[in-house]
């Protein structure tokens, strides 16, 4: 998809960057119990920030991605180091936790549209797009106790998207679900099925190239 021109964090003024929503706060709530401290932690796709903020005031080693230059630009403002990249290009490293809240919305080609906003909402015609091209990626930034929180909803097929990671050896888990606005949004565990349960935090962040 070629990637153009931003909505925002409500009470801001960018109209092309996806707001704080439910989706939102349910994958807020459950990153917050799941992480540790010492954590080294990525989130993807960060969009405003809000999350990855909100783990950084408490202390714990938190790098972003994300792909919008206007939301990128806004989650920088928050004081977070932010990477400009598609998904995870050009990362390096182990992560002990990997948050993620795709595009998950089926959308069919005929209706898809090209501003930013809508490329945050956009998962392809089965909702599974981005999330198929991430769980192909991220098993290579898991550290030995890696765990991954995945949002995605009814909408996008509960059962595909564990089908997506089985198959590549993670085992999944929901661990919480929300009913909102006709759809159950759900957070869904993931790790490699040799997981080690013991938190660090070390290494290199980036490729020495990339920025």
């Amino acid at each position: 998809m070629p990637y153009p021109r931003t909505r925002e964090d409500r009470g801001g003024s960018c109209r092309e960057v996806y707001p704080i929503e439910a989706d939102t706060l349910l994958l807020l709530d459950t990153a917050l119990r799941e992480a540790r401290a010492g954590d080294r932690v990525l989130e993807v796709g960060t969009g405003s920030g809000y999350i990855a903020s909100a783990l950084t005031a408490v202390d714990r080693c938190v790098i972003a991605t994300e792909i919008n230059p206007y939301a990128a630009r806004m989650a920088k403002a928050r004081g977070l180091q932010v990477i400009r990249t598609d998904l995870v290009a050009g990362v390096r490293g182990q992560f002990d936790l990997v948050l993620f809240n795709p595009p998950y919305l089926p959308t069919a080609d005929v209706i898809r549209a090209d501003d930013w906003l809508e490329i945050a909402l956009d998962g392809g015609p089965t909702g599974r797009e981005v999330i198929g091209r991430f769980a192909s990626v991220v098993g290579e930034l898991l550290s030995p106790v890696g765990r991954v929180l995945l949002l995605v909803s009814s909408l996008t097929g509960e059962r595909e998207v564990q089908q997506l990671f089985e198959g590549r050896g993670f085992a999944v888990q929901v661990v919480e679900r929300m009913e909102y606005e006709g759809e159950e949004l759900m957070v869904m565990k993931i790790m490699q099925k040799n997981n080690q349960d013991h938190p660090r935090c070390e290494g290199e962040l980036l490729s020495p190239n990339f920025k």
